[in-house]
């Protein structure tokens, strides 16, 4: 039996087409943005504006201080853990939810169902909380100002279109900063609505960026008056989809049913390029429409890259890094049966529906290394030993770690395709 041999995908070759599209005036651009995105830190104080998952979830649990709902959080956590999925506020906020549709007239967990109601309420509003940190930016120290400014810079006949799951400000304090115009579906002065009919015309305002929160914003309410969605001050009763199970059934109402038709319409237009960055594809009502819409568009392409990289504790105590990333994860497989989607993660990658990891053709000049170091950093050269044990060479492996799906570092490569004028 022939052994199956490791393929490779030179990351030079393809980061190099991927700068092209960037650069063409021809191509339609898009971007789609997950919590990822959010967990940027500020250039100096090294911390992120908006905590990751786990730690958002352990400082809501450890926040919580009744006792039944502590007695409720630790029986609903075994239950998760029960059934092989890892517990977070997601998680946790899916069991509540699904647990008060059932619980009736009775109880389960020792919660009644006024209980249930007001727990969620109560972890939602601490979401609400810890995403509004709009007031703390420093915009000069903020990497989305960095990608506000190559929009900016861009020259595009197209505008960019942003589509994004987080319900933060952080992009547009970002892009009022450098005075970058941009269109959200609202308009209006002194209440602003949101105007569905506008998100539906592709060609609606055509020279502005596009920034379509599909989960949702802080600012979002309901209008029971005008029987429409405003933006206005962010409060509680903010519209947001908050991350529980619940989510798929309420973006079925506007303006999720018009947000997700635009990001399925801009991928069916001829010659759009999609690149999605801090998205970790566990929304199958997204999935969908991206599969969808590219069956439609034979000349669609979607990149995705992928931030897999984890951080463990060795027996000794020390930092091990870790990928997820492989052939047998679900999106691997869904790249490999869709050759229209590329996935760049860490350490591999699936191009043109075949999965290998990164390596260089040829070891890189010193030209070469300066750009080259701008997406890709290389392995340390492995050394080689004589009989007593002695280091005499190094050998170049041309593997190594592909840096662009850490957001910020994605921004700087942006950055460095500006031409000063």
């Amino acid at each position: 039996m022939e052994e199956n041999k490791t393929v490779y995908h030179d990351p030079s070759e393809y980061i190099r087409n991927l700068q092209q599209l960037l650069v063409s005036d021809k191509k339609r651009i898009g971007f789609l943005f997950g919590a990822g995105t959010s967990l940027v830190k500020n250039l100096d104080t090294k911390k992120s504006y908006v905590p990751a998952i786990h730690e958002m979830t352990k400082n809501i649990v450890d926040g919580i201080v009744e006792e039944k709902r502590k007695k409720a959080v630790a029986e609903i956590q075994s239950e998760i853990k029960g059934e092989n999925k890892t517990f977070t506020i997601e998680t946790l906020l899916s069991k509540l939810e699904l647990k008060k549709q059932v619980v009736g007239n009775g109880k389960i967990n020792d919660l009644d169902i006024n209980e249930f109601d007001t727990f969620i309420k109560d972890i939602k509003k601490q979401i609400h909380t810890i995403v509004s940190v709009q007031d703390k930016v420093d915009c000069t120290k903020l990497i989305h100002t960095t990608f506000a400014e190559w929009i900016q810079k861009a020259d595009r006949k197209s505008a960019v279109e942003i589509f994004t799951t987080n319900y933060d400000y952080l992009f547009e304090v970002a892009f009022e900063y450098i005075s970058l115009p941009y269109y959200d579906g609202f308009t209006g002065s002194y209440k602003p609505f949101f105007d569905g009919q506008s998100v539906d015309d592709i060609c609606y305002m055509p020279k502005q960026t596009k920034l379509w929160k599909i989960h949702g914003s802080l600012g979002w309410h309901y209008d029971d008056k005008i029987g429409k969605v405003i933006r206005t001050q962010p409060n509680e009763t903010d519209i947001l989809i908050y991350p529980s199970t619940l989510k798929y059934d309420q973006s079925r109402k506007q303006p999720y049913t018009a947000l997700g038709d635009r990001l399925s319409n801009f991928i069916k237009q001829d010659d759009t390029v999609l690149i999605i960055c801090g998205y970790s594809f566990g929304d199958e009502h997204i999935n969908e429409r991206i599969n969808t819409a590219l069956s439609m568009n034979p000349l669609g392409h979607v990149y995705v890259l992928l931030y897999d990289i984890s951080w463990d504790k060795d027996e000794a105590g020390k930092d091990v890094k870790n990928y997820s990333f492989s052939e047998d994860t679900a999106l691997a497989k869904m790249a490999i049966s869709n050759s229209k989607i590329s996935v760049f993660a860490s350490r591999s990658a699936v191009i043109g529906g075949v999965y290998g990891n990164w390596k260089l053709k040829r070891e890189p000049d010193k030209d070469d290394s300066i750009n080259i170091d701008k997406y890709f950093d290389e392995d340390a050269c492995a050394s080689t030993e004589d009989k007593k044990g002695k280091e005499i060479t190094q050998s170049w492996t041309g593997e190594g770690e592909l840096i662009i799906p850490d957001f910020s570092k994605f921004v700087a490569f942006l950055k460095s395709m500006i031409i000063s004028k």
